[in-house]
């Protein structure tokens, strides 16, 4: 249902996001991971599982990484070779300026032969040599409009300082991207300036508004905390003490996450904009991962229960 819900324009779209293995992780541990985590999203009510593109970003700021950078394995190779039999739509992550016309060109179609949905994201720093911009990467997807919907990134932070996230947003929506996956949001005021910005844009120009999808993901250490911040996650500080103090950080973080998802779509079902959430869980701790699992089942019955969700089939084999 997710191709129809993104089309419609259906707000209630519920996702998870994962980051497949490191690249050295040995084959029988890739698919012991794999079937565990097939496992874990089959009992799921949602409407596409996401696969990362995991970038060194490095070279985008010069402060300290704070864990290093390992690569992972390509996320098509591990959600074709050992996600096949999980029956749900796969949106998978590139950035589309590492690769040529003629690679991109190949990997859309094997897309299309997997039913997978491409998000094209930048590349991992400004300095990178760009061999397909993301105009260009979009024209290239227009082969496959008929069957396929792709999207984009959009980011609050952005927005909060250059005040024009509404303007990129709608620039990339006239290249043919219907959705947007955020950027983890734990400052709501962000997230809500550029919703309203972007459909005060919307009507005052006539143009019919993309979908929203934003990230949620629990923090379970302070590290984990100073790890989101280096990526350009922004963390106000009043909540940033409140984690820091609390007895039990990934619990409080759940709860944070869990009362912007609320305020989250208070806020929107009032404006033009259709919306969602992505679940993101690409820590490796039991506890965070099945904290990710509580947000999932806890955010659907919310969505459900407000009229604005519609299930979603999911099945295995």
């Amino acid at each position: 249902m997710f191709l129809e819900k993104i089309r419609s324009g259906m707000s209630g779209i519920l996702t998870y996001g994962i980051t497949p293995p490191k690249e050295e992780t040995p084959p029988e541990r890739v698919a012991e991971i794999a079937a565990r985590t097939m496992n874990r999203l089959v009992p799921l009510d949602i409407d596409a599982l996401i696969v990362y593109d995991v970038q060194d970003e490095s070279d985008r700021t010069s402060a300290e990484r704070p864990f290093p950078f390992i690569n992972a394995l390509d996320p098509f190779q591990f959600a074709s070779n050992h996600l096949k039999d999980l029956k749900i739509p796969k949106i998978i992550y590139r950035p589309a300026g590492k690769f040529s016309e003629q690679e991109l060109t190949s990997w859309l179609h094997r897309l299309e032969e997997e039913n997978f949905y491409p998000v094209f994201v930048g590349v991992p720093s400004p300095n990178y040599q760009v061999k397909t911009s993301l105009p260009h990467a979009y024209q290239i997807w227009k082969n496959h409009e008929d069957t396929s919907v792709v999207g984009a990134v959009t980011i609050p932070e952005r927005h909060a300082k250059l005040k024009d996230e509404d303007s990129r947003i709608l620039q990339k929506a006239a290249c043919g991207v219907s959705y947007f996956v955020s950027q983890c949001v734990f400052n709501v005021d962000y997230a809500k300036q550029m919703i309203e910005d972007l459909c005060r844009t919307c009507r005052d120009q006539q143009i019919t508004p993309p979908t929203i999808i934003f990230t949620l993901t629990a923090c379970g250490s302070e590290k984990t905390l100073h790890f989101m911040e280096w990526l350009g996650i922004h963390v106000p500080e009043d909540l940033k003490v409140e984690l820091k103090n609390a007895e039990n950080m990934l619990e409080k973080s759940v709860n944070v996450c869990l009362d912007i998802a609320e305020e989250l779509t208070a806020f929107c079902s009032e404006q033009c904009i259709p919306f969602g959430f992505n679940i993101e869980s690409v820590a490796i701790r039991k506890d965070e991962i099945e904290a990710s699992i509580y947000m999932v089942n806890a955010i659907g019955t919310m969505l459900s229960a407000k009229g604005i969700r519609q299930t979603a089939a999911l099945s295995v084999g």
